[in-house]
């Protein structure tokens, strides 16, 4: 959700705020703002839109203050609309805060300072989170801010200054990421490594319920009994450069263009004298043995990536794996014992849904194996088992190189375990991972296909409603097409397992609707041939994308993408560059912003 930072140290802190909050604007941009100590007093500047209309305001009005200690905000909007009295940072008499995440009993405590007299000007959660602050400050800012959150519930991460601690702040977080380092040019604290990095490669994540002290020459923190407690220090392999846009109009592009290279990082570590291999992630096989039923949880693409794993760890272990959306399993109350194995999956490592689910299914015994890609984060660390991804950062909205690693994760998961339970030999697993290394060439080969598919896009960027059809692992990756293309282009569009069409899905197909349908399994193909004739037959435009090996009536559709050679059962990764370049370039060619669609942010860290 939202992106806060905070700096404090020897420079310009206007700048570096700004410049912080501009590598964070994928979290949030209804609004954006900075409060920082200036003389005596903290100052506030604040304004809906992007961080460029806060630069403009800044310099018209702020320009000439000295200020190194600061913080900064820019805002996924949640409770209350997008308005300037609505934006962070927000200040309740000594108290100053920004926040990313959601207070679920803020009107309970509205109500009660209300009592006394404290009301509100904003509709936020946030600013009654900072009255509440203050309502408990006596002059000991970790006494108040212990007191004040116990009182709070739900998901939260603070950056707080007190207008009496001059040069000093103030963090603590339950839910909601913070990652924090000391560097020559002082203390910084953001919500995203990416806002870190231009500074330093070494940072810790400040722990739920710890209390950071910042100052430009330390931070110190103290753990829920006051202690001080030393963090576990992670170090990033990757720099400035891999977080901007590389000569690319857009994030997305360049993290489309970038998958081979996610892969191969991803991939290789784990192959080990040929076979599939976690030794290095520290996964003990055990996790994998007395198992009878798996259970992958997650939100969004993830979740749609947790569709290809249940396909592949069904076909190889003959393992009962079911795919809940996490936002509904944790209320189902689902069932669960220490022979049921669940998958979470979550680029960010912090989606609240998830790690609620995570905590559930630990609660009630089950073994629990996290794929994230952030070292660190909440699933990572509360996981029994965790194996990172290895993307890099990723900045567009819409993930593309994120989805890609966590579905080869997925496989190679299911590799390992058919192997250790027997259900497959050493040379299959060999050969499958000689194959999965092919197929890595093959994604780098299916990258020139951009020209052809945007002229395609061009063709679909007057459709009111879009229709995806797959069978087996073609409609699982269906289901992640539509969504590309939904949320960046917002054309309406859903996917279909090509079956359902005759019971009721049909009646929605008329003249000159695009239906994209993937058809890359020999073993269905014939059927969802089948499918695109029925379609075609009451007017549809039929896109087309088949494997190398295909055979097709060329009067059977308007398009055809002919996928780069590649085994059948790796045509997920080929095939996904092609739905990800079709919702490309349907945006662009709209005009859209592509990184930044409308309503949605990076990473949800509130239910």
């Amino acid at each position: 959700m939202c992106g806060i930072i905070g700096h404090v140290g020897v420079d310009d802190v206007k700048k570096a705020l700004i410049n912080g909050l501009q590598t964070l604007e994928y979290r949030g941009y209804d609004s954006a703002g900075i409060a920082y100590f200036t003389g005596d007093k903290i100052k506030t500047v604040k304004t809906v839109g992007k961080v460029s209309c806060l630069k403009d305001k800044v310099n018209k009005t702020a320009g000439n203050d000295l200020a190194t200690c600061g913080v900064g905000h820019t805002r996924w909007a949640t409770h209350g609309g997008v308005s300037d009295t609505n934006s962070h940072p927000h200040t309740a008499g000594k108290v100053t805060l920004i926040h990313n995440g959601i207070i679920e009993n803020y009107k309970e405590l509205q109500d009660e300072l209300e009592e006394k007299g404290v009301t509100p000007i904003s509709q936020t959660d946030t600013e009654i989170a900072a009255m509440v602050i203050n309502d408990c400050y006596t002059g000991n800012p970790e006494a108040a801010i212990r007191k004040a959150t116990a009182k709070l519930e739900g998901a939260y991460g603070f950056c707080i200054m007190f207008s009496d601690i001059p040069e000093t702040i103030y963090a603590v977080r339950n839910g909601s990421p913070l990652v924090a380092a000391h560097t020559d040019k002082g203390s910084i604290i953001a919500s995203d490594m990416v806002a870190l990095v231009s500074y330093t490669k070494h940072y810790f994540v400040l722990k739920e319920g710890h209390i950071a002290k910042m100052t430009k020459d330390e931070i110190i923190v103290r753990d829920e009994n006051g202690e001080v407690y030393g963090p576990h220090i992670h170090h990033i392999s990757w720099d400035v450069a891999a977080a901007k846009k590389g000569g690319y109009d857009y994030f997305m592009m360049k993290e489309i263009r970038e998958q081979p290279e996610a892969l191969l990082n991803t991939i290789r570590p784990r192959i080990v004298n040929g076979l599939p291999d976690f030794s290095a992630d520290n996964v003990s096989d055990d996790i994998f043995k007395n198992v009878d039923r798996i259970i992958i949880t997650a939100c969004g693409t993830a979740m749609h990536a947790g569709l290809i794993g249940k396909n592949m760890i069904e076909r190889l272990c003959r393992i009962p794996v079911t795919v809940e959306i996490a936002s509904e399993f944790r209320y189902q109350n689902p069932i669960m014992d220490e022979n049921t194995l669940l998958i979470t999956i979550s680029q960010s490592g912090e989606t609240a849904d998830t790690l609620a689910a995570l905590r559930l299914a630990k609660e009630r015994g089950a073994k629990t194996l996290s794929v994230v890609n952030v070292k660190g984060s909440s699933i990572a660390r509360e996981s029994d088992y965790v194996l990172y991804t290895h993307a890099g950062p990723e900045i567009a909205v819409a993930s593309t190189k994120a989805y890609t690693v966590q579905v080869s994760v997925m496989y190679l998961i299911a590799f390992r375990f058919a192997l250790i339970i027997g259900k497959i030999s050493k040379s299959e697993a060999a050969d499958y991972m000689n194959m999965m290394m092919d197929t890595v060439d093959s994604v780098d080969k299916v990258l020139s296909y951009d020209s052809q598919v945007e002229n395609i896009a061009k063709r679909l960027t007057k459709a009111n409603d879009i229709f995806f059809l797959g069978r087996g692992l073609d409609y699982s990756l269906s289901c992640e097409g539509s969504l590309k293309l939904k949320e960046i282009s917002y054309i309406h569009s859903e996917a279909y397992a090509a079956g359902e069409l005759k019971h009721g899905t049909i009646s929605l197909i008329t003249d000159n609707v695009p239906v994209i349908a993937v058809a890359t399994q020999p073993d269905v193909y014939a059927k969802i041939i089948s499918n695109v004739q029925e379609v075609r037959s009451r007017g549809a435009m039929v896109i087309l994308v088949t494997g190398a090996e295909a055979s097709v009536d060329t009067a059977l559709c308007d398009h055809q993408i002919v996928l780069p050679e590649t085994d059948p059962l790796f045509a997920p990764f080929v095939a996904t560059v092609v739905l990800q370049y079709l919702a490309y370039y349907v945006a662009v060619e709209k005009g859209l912003n592509v990184d930044q669609p409308r309503n949605l942010a990076k990473s949800v860290t509130v239910e």
